[in-house]
């Protein structure tokens, strides 16, 4: 499935428990997201949080936004068994 987000598009690349949630993610949504290549949204105590991953080839990759630590993210820092989703963003 893809989404457009203030003109970016993306790919839904996971919906673990069926957590995307494409009003409560355009309500959160910021340009702040345009620079990761991937971002990873969960849900805690109802509230849908988000978090950006990058490449290795994006020039603002450091190990917390590695993308190749996403699953350690959310088995360390996402409630248990949470719903979560993950966006791929796709280049033009």
């Amino acid at each position: 499935m893809k989404v457009v987000l203030k003109e970016q598009e993306y790919e839904v690349i996971k919906n673990y428990k069926d957590g995307f949630n494409k009003e409560d993610l355009t309500n959160l949504y910021t340009d702040y997201f345009k620079d990761y290549d991937y971002i990873l949204g969960d849900y805690a105590y109802s509230k849908l949080r988000l978090k950006g991953f990058c490449n290795k080839e994006n020039k603002m990759l450091n190990n917390i936004n590695d993308y190749d630590n996403i699953d350690k993210y959310i088995k360390e820092e996402c409630a248990y068994e949470c719903k979560y989703f993950v966006l791929k963003k796709i280049e033009k």
